[in-house]
């Protein structure tokens, strides 16, 4: 299929590489003239806007959005349609709150142009391993989009999940229940790294990646990071995140769902950015006044 791509990033760049490889045509526009010129390096034809872009393809057209979710993805959807026509479509394939998939979806269909979320999720690694794809939108748009989603995923690695918003509902909850699986690794291998035994904590890691029923690719990560380094000096505890965590948990309110699981892990993640906070300061000076007990002065 030929196929227009807006986004060439880290992630974007890959997906580009792997679809040439499949034997697609793709055109590539990148705000960054060098990263055009690595997508042309990887077999694409590059032009220098989105005018050009769409100028170049043949209709019915379709366009593959890679930029950051937000003011990136809005502005780049909307410019797109102006410029495309009844019968194209576009994909975006960032992470999208499943909100904005649904006003967008609506708002292109006044011009007859298709509207597709896909949720991807594969990282850096997916050049190598294929993206999992979460697909929400109109079904006879997907099945005509389906050489493009079986390229880029792995065997067995694409699914239409429902309708407009849908993919990225699905990847939204994905990216929830990552927070939670990567802080339980977390805390469980600081146990571990605290404790009185001198463990191999890469080799356990890679051990339970052989029939134990807490094997995941995360766990298969773990192993690669702590054999570079086995107490992760390097490295300073802050951690973002990208949004998805916070929708999901505004979905579980909405719907009365609790997710106590989920919640810690983001709010853990809120911690890694603070040092010497206000409640922590509080907690010394009550033990300080009740109990007498020691406090340290910030001098």
């Amino acid at each position: 299929m030929q196929l227009g791509f807006v986004g060439l990033g880290k992630m974007g760049l890959n997906m580009v590489t792997r679809l040439g490889r499949g034997g697609h045509q793709i055109v590539a526009f990148d705000r960054s003239p060098a990263a055009v010129g690595q997508a042309v390096a990887a077999g694409a034809a590059g032009v220098a806007s989105l005018a050009e872009l769409v100028a170049a393809l043949p209709p019915p057209r379709a366009v593959w959005v890679m930029v950051p979710a937000g003011p990136a993805t809005e502005s780049t959807v909307q410019d797109l349609g102006a410029l495309l026509s009844a019968g194209d479509v576009i994909i975006d394939g960032g992470n999208s709150n499943f909100h904005d998939d649904v006003r967008r979806a609506k708002a292109l269909s006044d011009k007859q142009i298709q509207y597709v979320d896909a949720g991807t999720s594969g990282g850096i690694w997916g050049l190598t391993e294929g993206y999992c794809l979460m697909v929400g939108g109109d079904a006879e748009t997907c099945r005509r989009l389906e050489p493009i989603f079986l390229t880029l995923a792995p065997e067995q690695g694409y699914l239409r999940v429902g309708e407009h918003g849908a993919g990225h509902y699905v990847k939204m909850i994905h990216n929830g229940i990552e927070y939670g699986m990567m802080q339980a690794y977390a805390e469980g291998f600081e146990l571990m790294h605290a404790s009185d035994y001198q463990i191999d904590l890469a080799g356990v890691a890679a051990l339970w990646m052989r029939g134990s029923v807490v094997r995941s690719w995360l766990l298969e990560l773990t192993a690669r990071a702590l054999s570079e380094d086995r107490d992760l000096s390097t490295l300073e505890g802050y951690v973002e995140d990208s949004g998805e965590g916070r929708w999901t948990l505004h979905e579980g309110i909405e719907r009365a769902v609790p997710l106590p699981v989920l919640t810690a892990a983001l709010f853990t993640r809120f911690r890694s950015r603070e040092s010497n906070t206000f409640s922590e300061r509080m907690l010394a000076a009550l033990r300080n006044q009740f109990g007498g007990h020691a406090v340290k002065k910030n001098v």
